[in-house]
């Protein structure tokens, strides 16, 4: 069964295009119909729902309110320049370097300078 993944509202739409092609069962804020849900929300959302969060809201970064291994993934994109092409890019240079099968639990922080990966400790 491929993993779900909710892309926050951050994102560009086409993000749930992307991951759906890399065999993901994606969906996005808009299509569940909570967008501007509050953060808190959304968390409860995804983590009832046993889903991998990929957003660029660099608040789901901080790992002392959502530490890894507590949690079903989050995919933390931050390219350098705005645009819908950086952000797919980066999502791409994810999605090729790792399954996110692999990054379950962890908070990961792709950047164009790199990946790191944010596991429990």
């Amino acid at each position: 069964m491929p993993l779900k993944v909710m892309v926050d509202e951050d994102l560009p739409r086409q993000a749930v295009q992307v991951l759906k092609d890399y065999g993901y069962d994606a969906t996005s804020v808009y299509e569940e119909g909570i967008r501007g849900i509050k953060d808190a929300q959304l968390w409860i959302t995804v983590q009832n729902n046993k889903q991998f969060l990929v957003t660029a809201d660099k608040g789901f970064g901080d790992i002392r309110t959502y530490p890894p291994g507590k949690h079903f993934g989050i995919l933390l994109l931050r390219p350098d320049e705005d645009g819908i092409r950086p952000v797919l890019d980066l999502l791409k240079k994810v999605l090729v370097s790792y399954k996110l099968e692999d990054l379950v639990g962890i908070t990961t922080v792709a950047t164009p300078r790199g990946i790191r990966l944010r596991k429990e400790v």
